[in-house]
């Protein structure tokens, strides 16, 4: 009976993390899009994914969110067959929902009277940039640490610095979004300031979000 009640103690504790997880992270991933929508507005830049993605979609026509999907059901089937330990429910949250909230965030501004005076010139454009993309990279390193699986884009990088152990993580990182910004390129995009900070940026406070939330995750 004692060993009973001491696996429903554990068990009951694991349910409890797993919500707290999953909420964290739903938190995370729509702040990711809910802040990539004025990113996008402001036009400053974005992070290397999204970057390579709006190229993209701008390119062949679809919306930011179809295209999305779409390349991460086919990055999401390379993570299957390489290592599908990395895949949790935050995977889902990240490949479904991010490019719809930005869509549907980017159509509501667009309502704004006189949107462009304010997203795309003067003081006001750089102001939001500069909240937004604070709030962006805050949203991702709550997403990150959450530790409810990664994005397939995020979960193929893992596996590529896994497969090129005598190659520090962090170069295989910046030649993996140096190739995702390259292929944004190609499609007719054009490399802003934005990504620049995002690189710099991203790692410091994820690993100082990540401090904090270990009180919260326990």
């Amino acid at each position: 009976m004692d060993y009973l009640n001491t696996w429903l103690d554990a068990n009951i504790k694991d349910r409890k993390l797993f919500r707290k997880r999953t909420i964290i992270c739903f938190l995370g991933v729509f702040g990711m899009g809910f802040f990539l929508s004025f990113l996008i507005m402001v036009g400053l830049g974005t992070d290397p994914a999204t970057f390579m993605n709006l190229s993209v979609a701008k390119r062949i026509g679809w919306t930011l969110g179809n295209w999305q999907l779409t390349a991460n059901i086919i990055m999401l089937i390379l993570v299957i067959v390489f290592d599908r330990k990395i895949i949790g429910l935050g995977t889902i949250f990240n490949m479904v929902l991010i490019g719809y909230y930005a869509d549907f965030f980017c159509w509501l501004w667009r309502k704004i009277p006189d949107q462009e005076a304010l997203f795309t010139r003067g003081a006001s454009r750089w102001i939001i940039f500069f909240i937004a993309l604070l709030c962006f990279i805050v949203s991702a390193a709550i997403y990150m640490n959450a530790q409810s699986g990664l994005s397939p884009y995020d979960g193929l990088a893992k596996i590529l610095a896994n497969a090129l152990p005598k190659i520090p993580f962090f170069l295989t990182r910046i030649c993996y979004d140096f190739a995702a910004i390259g292929i944004g390129v190609l499609a007719g995009g054009k490399p802003t300031i934005g990504i620049i900070l995002m690189a710099v940026g991203l790692g410091p406070v994820i690993t100082l979000v990540g401090k904090k939330m270990e009180k919260i995750l326990g």
